[in-house]
């Protein structure tokens, strides 16, 4: 973990310049905003990650908020970050990229914690939840965005709470700041129910954190997480998964990919033709993909969820994209991906005649959400398999990079299926599809057929993908 203790405070003037100047800027940010409080207590990493040391954050300063009763702001403990950004300049963790872009990542984590009555000092498991995500930065590389969120699958205080997983937002205090090292925005990390982050994969993460805000004992206007509560935003106000439906209904949804139980059968051949027949070779190995759709398919997945994953931190879902790409209903395979599909790679592109898609009932659940949130805003949705190198990525005519067209539109790259649907195909999928919207569990197995389209859906118990053999 670290060491915790009071700072010492900056030195006296004269010796400045042996103060590292990226941590300056931070220090003075927050004395601009806890002026009483100069040296607050951190948490510090004993051995520093420029020195092999685990924790990659320096250290997390605590400090103690009023709060504002007149604004429904709670008093509450703030942690700040140090270390994501480039505090030093001289290229022992970070490199130092001159002024101008982002110092190191570009950000830092900030934390708000409702005090509890009788509190006297900070919690300090805040501080390792806040090194666990450095950690995961610093080994995938990949940075985090305000509206992202992160599947945590754990009490984030490891108590018996509900709040186990978290979104990210802008901290309503902190200033971005410019130090010599390049500029720094603060992300505040905003504790969630498994319903909440459910609910920001399926609409966006900014549309729930507003929701929230609006909620007072949900975190209220500066979104402070209480470990205590034990209701959702859902339980509270009722009316507000009718907002969810509405946004994904009018906005579309962010999700772009999820690990699920599938498989995909080539119906267009015999079975025995084993060459090239089926997606998955029971009793045989899968068929690799190659480096490019493995990595065009881990790109739209890392802005995805795992569903099935119990791993520290599963696939973060990034809004990026959508801030910076105008408003329109085209979207690319390319656009979420840093490599373009190249379908005469290697991978011989097949055409298939007809297919038969099987989901289990966590995945089937998601595909009117597929549908209607992503194909009909013109976007696509990949569904990729935990077993092997299985994907079916569905796509819309609007979308960009697909190897699947309207005159084939069932188009497979080794294990990799893609399937596009027309407008009005989709919308008569949807009718049909109806059932699968009720959140109560549904009889299985489940078949739908559309023979003119030469396409079949089941939806299966997970024992029939737990063991391919039955």
């Amino acid at each position: 973990m670290g060491d915790v203790r009071p700072t010492s405070g900056a030195p006296a003037h004269g010796l400045v310049p042996l103060f590292p100047p990226g941590l300056q800027a931070i220090y003075g940010e927050c004395r601009r905003l806890y002026p009483e409080q100069a040296n607050p207590l951190q948490v510090t990493a004993i051995v520093k990650y420029w020195l092999g040391g685990p924790d990659p954050l320096d250290y997390i300063s605590m400090y103690r908020n009023m709060g504002c009763s007149a604004q429904d702001i709670q008093e509450h403990w703030h942690y700040v970050s140090f270390g994501l950004s480039d505090l030093y300049g001289d290229n022992r963790v970070h490199e130092f990229t001159g002024p101008d872009g982002a110092s190191g990542f570009g950000f830092e984590l900030t934390f708000r914690l409702k005090r509890e009555a009788g509190e006297t000092a900070p919690p300090t498991w805040p501080a390792e939840l806040m090194q666990g995500l450095a950690r995961y930065v610093f080994q995938s590389e990949n940075t985090f965005c305000s509206g992202d969120h992160i599947s945590w699958h754990n009490p984030l205080d490891n108590s018996e709470s509900r709040i186990q997983h978290m979104l990210l937002t802008e901290d309503p205090q902190i200033q971005p700041i410019h130090t010599p090292f390049g500029s720094v925005s603060f992300l505040q990390i905003v504790g969630v129910c498994t319903e909440e982050l459910q609910a920001a994969q399926q609409w966006n993460g900014q549309g729930i954190l507003e929701l929230m805000r609006g909620v007072k004992v949900a975190g209220g206007p500066w979104l402070i997480t209480d470990m205590r509560r034990g209701e959702t935003i859902f339980d509270i106000d009722p009316h507000l998964q009718e907002r969810v439906d509405q946004g994904i209904e009018t906005e579309g949804s962010n999700l772009s990919g999820v690990s699920a139980k599938c498989v995909w059968d080539d119906l267009s051949r015999p079975p025995e033709d084993e060459e090239d027949s089926r997606s998955i070779c029971i009793g045989s190995q899968p068929r690799r993909l190659s480096d490019k759709d493995t990595e065009q398919i881990r790109e739209t997945l890392r802005k995805g969820l795992e569903f099935n994953s119990k791993t520290a931190l599963p696939p973060i879902n990034s809004q990026k994209q959508n801030h910076e790409r105008p408003q329109s209903r085209k979207d690319s395979l390319e656009s979420e991906s840093s490599a373009a599909i190249v379908p005469h790679e290697l991978v011989r592109t097949r055409q298939l005649e007809s297919v038969h898609l099987k989901f289990n009932q966590e995945s089937g659940t998601l595909l009117p959400l597929c549908l209607r949130g992503r194909l009909l805003h013109g976007r696509h949705f990949t569904y990729k398999s935990i077993h092997g190198d299985t994907a079916i990525t569905f796509v819309s005519t609007g979308v960009e990079g697909a190897f699947a067209t309207e005159e084939h539109p069932y188009a497979a790259h080794g294990p990799w299926l893609q399937i596009l649907l027309t407008e009005e195909f989709v919308e008569q999928m949807l009718g049909d599809l109806q059932e699968l919207n009720t959140r109560e569990e549904t009889k299985l197995p489940k078949e739908y057929s559309w023979p003119e389209k030469k396409l079949k859906i089941s939806v299966l118990p997970d024992s029939v993908f737990d063991n391919p053999l039955q």
